[in-house]
């Protein structure tokens, strides 16, 4: 690879405008200046046409299960978290994602693959895949059951060890966030882990038999995190009371808030809302709650997630786009802004002199956004050219 590359020809989605007809300069990974013209141009430079298609900056998900679903595609169905990782590795970059934060959940025995044993030893995997050689920047999205107490001593130690990025704490019992109705709550149980009726039952007249005091264990949790710079987020906020309960403990952003409330007493708290792209491209959420487009056309969402499809994200944008939101502002919530809410501004983001060369090529195929080009730090890790279908006489 050569240290010069010239990104030329470029639609640019910078922070606040539209650039048309410009050329990105990067020097060894890093984004050296923005020009309309082409002087200084290196001789040695590898020029890279973007033939006036869209050039964004690499895209941000700070909450994606989709590392879960590749380790386990069926239930019981499990493949080596190696592998995994990097099979799930090209997809991402094969949808613009250039930083990622593996939601990895911690929840009760009984919950497999979110499993405290298995969980952990996930998170070592990544680390150790993500350290030796990576397509992507690989991070590590810590979602912690507040049920799970026997889970915290081992939380903190992830915590102390560097191996966790950003912490969420979630509710997933009957009657709280997104499961008010017993009913709601047993299906997601067994569509998520093909679990008997039997043993559903068992387990949430166990969860709601639990003691509920269990702020001492957040507050000791959410106080390691912070201590070492470590993002907390809150999860499927319900009311504005669980919000500044939430904000109490330390907590900036607001995950999938499931109502209007509870999103914009977040964004009173000086919280970052994030929303899943998934929701924004159906039209609205799965079990009925907030409709993403809605919380984001009243300023009350600020950052778009892939959630459980990491296709989605892209997509979200130009969705964005169609309903009215400018590019910038549109292509902001799947950068610029998840890189504010975890303090990576400074170096990813956005297409800005001084950062990190992570872009992406957005071509259009049948009024479809397609990703043909990722390149992260200067290298390209994902490129692809499609071919015309030519039809042979008689078949």
């Amino acid at each position: 690879m050569r240290s010069r590359i010239i990104i030329a020809n470029a639609q640019a989605v910078l922070p606040d405008e539209l650039l048309d007809n410009c050329h990105i300069y990067i020097e060894r990974g890093i984004i050296k200046d923005i020009k309309t013209d082409c002087a200084g141009i290196h001789d040695d430079a590898e020029v890279i046409d973007a033939a006036g298609r869209f050039v964004l900056p690499g895209l941000i998900d700070l909450h994606s299960d989709a590392i879960e679903k590749e380790i386990e595609p069926r239930p019981n169905a499990l493949f080596p978290v190696d592998l995994s990782f990097r099979e799930l590795e090209k997809k991402l970059a094969g949808n613009g994602i250039t930083t990622i934060f593996h939601s990895i959940s911690f929840s009760e025995d009984e919950f497999g693959l979110r499993s405290v044993s298995m969980a952990e030893k996930v998170v070592g995997q990544i680390r150790k895949n993500a350290g030796n050689r990576s397509l992507i920047r690989n991070r590590i999205h810590l979602r912690f059951e507040i049920t799970n107490i026997h889970a915290v001593d081992t939380v903190v130690s992830l915590i102390k060890n560097k191996m966790v990025d950003m912490l969420s704490f979630m509710d997933h019992t009957l009657g709280q966030g997104q499961f008010k109705f017993r009913e709601d709550y047993e299906r997601y149980l067994a569509d998520k882990y093909g679990l008997s009726r039997e043993k559903i039952q068992k387990l949430i007249d166990t969860r709601m038999a639990m003691d509920r005091d269990i702020m001492q264990a957040l507050t000791y949790l959410s106080t390691e995190a912070l201590s070492c710079g470590i993002v907390l987020a809150s999860h499927d906020d319900d009311s504005s009371q669980k919000v500044k309960v939430m904000k109490m403990l330390g907590a900036t952003i607001s995950e999938f808030p499931v109502n209007m409330e509870a999103a914009r007493t977040a964004c009173e708290a000086g919280m970052r809302v994030c929303v899943g792209a998934p929701n924004v491209l159906r039209g609205g959420s799965l079990t009925g709650n907030l409709r993403a487009l809605d919380a984001i056309k009243e300023k009350s969402a600020h950052i778009l997630c892939s959630d459980y499809y990491p296709a989605a994200l892209v997509h979200a944008i130009f969705k964005l786009v169609s309903e009215g939101v400018p590019l910038p502002e549109a292509v902001n919530m799947a950068s610029l802004n998840p890189a504010r809410a975890v303090g990576l501004d400074g170096e990813l983001g956005s297409i800005e002199v001084g950062k990190k060369a992570d872009i992406i090529v957005v071509d259009f195929s049948d009024n479809v956004p397609v990703v043909v080009s990722t390149i992260v730090e200067g290298h390209t890790v994902y490129k692809v050219d499609y071919r015309k279908e030519y039809s042979i006489h008689g078949r």
